[in-house]
């Protein structure tokens, strides 16, 4: 370190040593024991490496040293006028040697835990000798991250606050396996890292060093001095937390948050998720209240969403991201929150404050690429290392992007130490995996000649199914209670099934919990955008879905991608008046609601926001502002998704038996003339629940249907065109009796008035 003494609390006197005097200005008269001998020379080559920061192992050359007469303390300190040994009842200065080198000779026969009183043109600083410390990582971390079997790497790699050797400050660790040397620069050192070298650790590519004194809050990165001689400096890769940007640095951090979610965590996992309730509500977080800190959401997010009924949140990414208008899907800092909106503590502040008000937390995690900004990532230390060798094989050819190197044993363990990370420490519920397809196919968006395939000769990304096995048994391993869900939008076979269990295609399971129906969430939006009057010829859009509804473990999808460049808001998708695409937009989350699979809703979208979603503003909340004349056509949507939760949360036969066939069976599915759907689901003791859905825009009377003969009296519990919700008020107020007419193939039925454009659920009276 050079002449600032760093920000944090200054430096635990070594064991048996006295506390380090304060700096003083000038330099005071300094014992000379007789005896302190002139070093021997470093070799032309160690020192011209170590002064290039290109020498891999500083601490041979630093520190303190026997020799033949005593101990040689060698130090190398920029820009410092002299410096001094201090022990218990020792000082001694040190010859120059140039270029910031200083050495001596000390009679002594053992190795005290000293400390160097560094002076410099303006001050004087004391502080322990880096370069006297051993190792502050263990073999067997090394050992474990080599065999791609570090499932908490974070907390061997990266900046770590500790006390080490009875002193405190902090170890900084890297994998840099190509570099010839590895230097820490920061605030502490003025960005210079000439005295601050670091030590590779044998074969496993992980260079470190303990830099005493240094605590929480320091800026730094690593310089890393490439192959081929030259030099970049790094963020790292491992930072726990970083500068807000535009700013790049990685911020050395310790948590300090005392959670209080110990019952939620106690009982999240006591039901299978694909068999519990599972509503969510989408959110990104730096735009939901633009504006708003971790801190400050945790007092309005969590009341927001449990009075509306979603029993889960799902965060866009917040891992750190450069670029805002990436919304957080072109990651660059993968362990840290973003700085965007406070700490790392700032954002548990937020979780645990969901997790208290009884709601679970989904965040999307991004495995599939990275950006290539210079200071990150790519070509880390001078080669690519994250990434694939084949620049060709590494680029992703949709987003200007680079893949990452699924087959390399420490990037695997890299990203599946992460998934771990965000679950444990954090306490996250689930993890939405991105762009799963993208990383299953080698042929990805690449034509034919632009891809090899695979060793047995097909298109499919042998790495990263092992990846994704691996990722997911650990993390359900280690985190019961956290779900998996994959954003996947091929019929990739087993995506939600076992990793163990082998499917036809001779690939076990991906092992995911669950799987966002792209399908379902394509077909259905084509019809809802239908005028009414062309609907009849698109009705399989609407039951195709249930062909392979039980293939997979699904959720039904209506995410931000579905509203935003170009693609319209929800309701503004919907055909006819203002009225109608109410109406179609109500009736439609009504149908999606009562489907088999668990549903998502993008922000904005449950109180029928007409515009695009824009990260720039965030949802149109002045809609529900009660002095604007169509606030209550807004406001009525709002209650509408409340009643589906709560109807939906209180309902067994709508989420219980969700993966089972059984749980569902059509009424009608071909109506096509009628554009109207009717359905059964079952919960697990038999329980039923009729779904009709009318998208077409007249009321029909007296509307027949096929039921069960063992409920005498229906009722209905929830009708998307009640004025509640802003509709037309064709309700069925009356029990509706079950007669012995035949319908639908069974001998008794009921006559249901169906409103125009609206969905209604049936329940025994």
């Amino acid at each position: 370190m050079t002449a600032r003494r760093p920000r944090s609390a200054a430096p635990e006197p070594a064991s048996g040593a006295a506390p380090p005097g304060p700096a003083r200005p000038t330099r005071p008269t300094r014992p000379t024991p007789a005896g302190v001998g002139r070093a021997a020379p470093l070799a032309a080559e160690d020192r011209g490496r170590l002064l290039a920061g290109a020498h891999h192992d500083p601490h041979a050359l630093l520190g303190a040293h026997p020799v033949s007469g005593g101990l040689l303390v060698r130090a190398l300190r920029p820009f410092a006028r002299a410096v001094d040994v201090v022990a218990p009842g020792l000082r001694v200065p040190l010859h120059s040697e140039g270029d910031g080198l200083f050495a001596g000779v000390l009679p002594l026969a053992e190795v005290p835990a000293y400390a160097l009183l560094v002076e410099y043109d303006d001050t004087t600083v004391t502080v322990p000798d880096a370069y006297r410390f051993l190792p502050a990582v263990g073999e067997l971390d090394l050992h474990l991250f080599a065999e791609g079997r570090h499932e908490q790497l974070w907390q061997a790699l990266g900046a770590r606050v500790m006390t080490h050797q009875g002193v405190s400050g902090t170890r900084f660790t890297v994998w840099a396996p190509n570099a010839r040397g590895v230097r820490v620069v920061g605030n502490f050192n003025h960005w210079d890292g000439t005295g601050n070298p670091m030590r590779s650790l044998g074969s496993s590519g992980v260079w470190e060093l303990f830099l005493p004194g240094l605590g929480e809050g320091e800026l730094y990165k690593f310089e890393i001095t490439r192959p081929d001689g030259s030099r970049t400096v790094r963020a790292d890769p491992m930072a726990r937390r970083t500068e807000c940007p535009p700013a790049t640095a990685s911020v050395v951090h310790a948590s300090h948050h005392a959670w209080q979610d110990a019952d939620w965590m106690a009982r999240r996992g006591a039901r299978p998720v694909h068999a519990a309730p599972f509503s969510v509500y989408e959110v990104h977080l730096a735009s939901w209240r633009p504006g708003l800190t971790y801190r400050q959401l945790a007092a309005q997010l969590p009341a927001y969403v449990k009075d509306l009924g979603f029993t889960h949140v799902e965060f866009m990414p917040v891992a750190e991201h450069p670029f805002g208008g990436s919304w957080g899907y072109q990651v660059t800092g993968f362990y840290a929150p973003t700085a965007r909106m406070g700490t790392p503590d700032d954002f548990k502040f937020l979780v645990d404050a969901l997790h208290r008000a009884g709601i679970g937390v989904l965040m999307d995690w991004v495995p599939a690429h990275f950006p290539r900004d210079a200071w990150a990532l790519a070509e880390f230390d001078g080669r690519p290392l994250y990434e694939p060798g084949d620049p060709a094989r590494a680029a992703h050819p949709d987003w200007g992007t680079l893949e990452f190197d699924y087959g390399r044993t420490e990037v695997r363990n890299f990203l599946v130490a992460n998934a771990v990370y965000w679950c444990e420490e954090f306490h996250i519920d689930g993890l939405r995996v991105d762009a799963v397809a993208s990383m299953l196919y080698l042929d990805y968006s690449r034509e034919e000649g632009d891809w090899t395939p695979n060793v047995h000769g097909g298109r499919e990304n042998l790495d990263a199914v092992t990846f994704l096995q691996e990722m997911n048994a650990t993390v359900y391993r280690r985190c019961p209670g956290v779900v998996t869900v994959a954003e996947e939008s091929t019929a990739w076979d087993g995506v939600t099934r076992a990793t163990h269990h082998v499917g036809p295609g001779g690939f076990g399971g991906l092992g995911f919990g669950l799987k966002w129906n792209m399908g379902w969430m394509h077909d259905s939006l084509g019809y809802v955008e239908k005028e009414p009057v062309h609907r009849k010829y698109h009705h399989g859009e609407m039951t195709f879905s249930m062909v392979y509804a039980y293939s997979e473990n699904y959720v039904l999808p209506i995410s931000h991608d579905e509203v935003v460049h170009g693609k319209r808001a929800l309701v503004s998708k919907m055909p006819g008046d203002w009225w109608q695409r109410r109406a179609n937009h109500r009736a439609y989350l009504g149908f999606m609601w009562a489907h088999p699979g668990k549903q998502l809703l993008f922000m904005g979208q449950e109180f029928a926001q007409g515009a695009e979603w824009a990260e720039q503003h965030g949802p149109d909340w002045w809609l529900l502002d009660p002095s604007y004349e169509a606030e209550p056509d807004h406001r009525g949507v709002r209650d509408l998704v409340r009643e589906l939760n709560h109807r939906y949360a209180a309902t067994p036969a709508l989420w219980e038996r969700d993966t089972d066939p059984a749980g569902f069976g059509w009424i009608d599915g071909d109506a096509s003339e009628d554009n109207v759907f009717s359905f059964l689901r079952h919960a697990a003791d038999g329980s039923p629940l009729i779904a009709l859905s009318n998208f077409s825009p007249v009321v029909r009377h007296a509307y027949r249907l096929g039921v069960p003969g063992d409920v005498p009296v229906w009722r209905e519990v929830l009708n998307t065109d009640d004025p509640r919700f802003g509709g037309s008020g064709v309700t069925n107020p009356d029990p509706l009796k079950t007669e012995p007419v035949a319908a639908n193939g069974r001998r008794t039925s009921i006559a249901v008035v169906l409103p125009p454009l609206a969905t209604v659920w049936l329940v025994p009276a």
